[in-house]
């Protein structure tokens, strides 16, 4: 295992970086933000990969099933952070994505020492969340090394879910788990071993992509609006009010009162709007159309 380890090139020392504790703050930030500019090339490699997640998780939903993230430290930080924020976002189901860390969700403030060697753990993990042959299981692990991570998407295999891994090194032991590999490989990080660094941000731009692009899929967007979200806050209030404006070109009071019909989803208002059909008959357009804003205005024109 030490042999397997020192093989990783998360594990390397950067030897660009080997005085940073003898520069100038500014030289010092200066070092990071040129280490950080490498990553989204490191991303835009494996991009065919990450398409083809996004196609899989893509049919996932689109068939019922759901998707579940799980990962140790900062790996699973980032999976847990991707999930929460797709419901204020899409207007999903918060059981519809989820996401699930080593250690539980003390572990999402504290490290839990020793949480993300236990691959018993990421079996029960599986079990215990109900993944089915329906589902899609993205396992995190930066080293790839995680027994958590690697046999709770072992297990996940063998019910027949797909299985898909996000790791920054090549042939990793979590690869083998898997049936599609995103492995963003980003060299030895600025501090060595600290994965939270180049490791942690190239994850965080493929988790947007996966998340972002099965829900632009999914038809939860119009055109590059959040059509989808809920007006359950000010913020999200304005922001629904500005993009039913923008969509339909009625005034703030008509957008404010069919805002308030369509109980505060925005993309069912602009629905209505478009169509001039009322909340129940638009809802119901739209179901038909797989929630697909774009299709169900086309629908209505084409009956109209």
């Amino acid at each position: 295992m030490n042999d397997y380890l020192a093989s990783l090139t998360t594990e390397g020392v950067n030897a660009g970086t080997s005085m940073i504790d003898e520069l100038t703050t500014e030289q010092m930030l200066a070092l990071i933000n040129r280490e950080d500019a490498t990553v989204p090339a490191a991303v835009a490699a494996e991009l065919p990969a990450i398409a083809a997640a996004v196609e899989a998780l893509h049919r996932t939903l689109a068939s019922g099933g759901r998707m579940f993230y799980i990962g140790a430290g900062t790996s699973g930080r980032l999976g847990v952070l991707d999930a929460s924020e797709c419901p204020p976002t899409f207007g999903t189901d918060p059981l519809l994505i989820q996401g699930h860390i080593a250690g539980g969700d003390v572990a999402l403030r504290v490290a839990v020492e020793g949480c993300e060697d236990d691959g018993d753990e990421g079996k029960a993990l599986i079990d215990r969340i109900g993944v089915t042959s329906k589902d899609a299981v993205i396992g995190i692990s930066a080293s790839g090394s995680a027994a958590f991570v690697i046999e709770g998407l072992r297990r996940a295999g063998e019910l027949g879910a797909t299985t898909i891994c996000i790791v920054n090194n090549k042939g990793t032991k979590l690869e083998q788990v898997s049936s599609i590999t995103i492995a963003p490989v980003v060299g030895p990080e600025v501090i060595a071993g600290s994965t939270r660094l180049k490791a942690g941000t190239a994850q965080k731009l493929v988790l947007n992509m996966l998340s972002t692009g099965t829900m632009v899929k999914l038809g939860k967007t119009y055109n590059n609006l959040m059509v989808d979200m809920k007006a359950s806050n000010k913020k999200l209030y304005d922001r629904a009010l500005r993009m039913i404006r923008t969509t339909t070109g009625v005034d703030q009071e008509i957008a404010e009162v069919t805002l308030k019909q369509a109980n505060m989803d925005c993309k069912l208002a602009i629905m209505m709007i478009k169509s001039g059909l009322d909340a129940e008959a638009a809802s119901q357009v739209l179901s038909e159309c797989g929630g697909s804003l774009k299709r169900a205005i086309r629908v209505c024109t084409k009956v109209m």
